[in-house]
């Protein structure tokens, strides 16, 4: 089982003639046989991988061809909220967006704009999904997990991977994995994909990969105490970075003495969650 993307997903990609957007969809391709076609403005009637992959000219005309599921986005920051309401615009449900650098007032408006459309985003700024052995949707690589009935969750492409395939080296399978990203506005938080695999029948352990910066991690913590009966396993990362400096993520900045490490571990642990010092114990601290 799995949340958001399986076999059954149909997936376009948006700038898919693009360096990133074309390397990437071949590698997606390869992994699982979900793309049905990408899109590029003017570039609409051409074929890319020898001819396996159409090219629409709109998201509208792809969806209308090829009865899309989901959709990604490789496209330059500049472009990636037009895209996004093309997209939403379009009826896509699920809209995943790997672009960083994304304007934040820029996504307040996307935010609300698929909020009334009814359209789930992950990220921008994330590395998609994989339901491994099914579907792989962004760029986390495909090698690095194993089919499972342990969900993840994370703020942290990086860590992402090494958890993956720590996990792999102990036998330990996901059932999906879910990058948010680390923006400050994006279209998916912890809670949303924890209640998801609360209600995910062969999800039966959680792991939650968070770093300083904002409050989602309390929150979650606060959502986990009340509503989740399965085990969770976190980390947190960024506990020794010092006040006031952004580390990595746009989001990941402590100011005013809120969004520490310590503040998140706390909530965490009090919340019955297992908190490990270091990504690699996480999935010992599930077993």
């Amino acid at each position: 089982m799995s949340i958001l993307v399986d076999k059954n997903t149909r997936l376009l990609v948006q700038g898919i003639t693009g360096n990133e957007g074309l390397f990437h969809t071949a590698q997606m391709a390869a992994y699982s046989n979900i793309i049905v076609g990408g899109v590029t403005p003017g570039k609409g009637g051409e074929w890319v991988l020898d001819g396996k992959i159409p090219v629409f000219d709109s998201v509208k005309t792809a969806k209308e061809a090829t009865d899309a599921n989901a959709s990604i986005i490789f496209v330059p920051a500049r472009f990636a909220p037009d895209a996004m309401f093309e997209a939403a615009d379009a009826g896509i449900p699920l809209i995943v967006c790997i672009t960083e650098g994304v304007v934040i007032h820029d996504m307040m408006r996307v935010r609300n704009y698929l909020d009334q459309k009814g359209a789930r985003l992950i990220g921008p700024n994330c590395p998609g999904l994989l339901t491994p052995g099914e579907a792989k949707v962004g760029i986390i690589p495909g090698n690095i997990a194993i089919p499972g009935n342990v969900g993840v969750v994370s703020r942290s492409g990086t860590l992402t991977y090494e958890v993956l395939y720590a996990m792999k080296n102990l036998g330990m399978g996901a059932s999906t994995c879910v990058g948010i990203g680390g923006d400050p506005v994006n279209g998916t938080n912890f809670t949303d994909v924890l209640e998801m695999f609360e209600h995910d029948p062969k999800t039966e352990k959680v792991i939650m990969i968070g770093e300083i910066g904002g409050n989602e991690e309390e929150r979650a913590a606060e959502f986990i105490r009340a509503k989740m009966t399965k085990p969770v396993a976190s980390f947190i990362a960024g506990q020794t970075a010092p006040p006031g400096k952004r580390m990595g993520h746009a989001g990941a900045i402590i100011e005013g003495g809120a969004g520490t490490a310590a503040d998140k571990v706390k909530a965490l642990e009090a919340a019955g969650v297992k908190v490990a010092k270091h990504p690699e114990e996480i999935p010992t601290l599930l077993r």
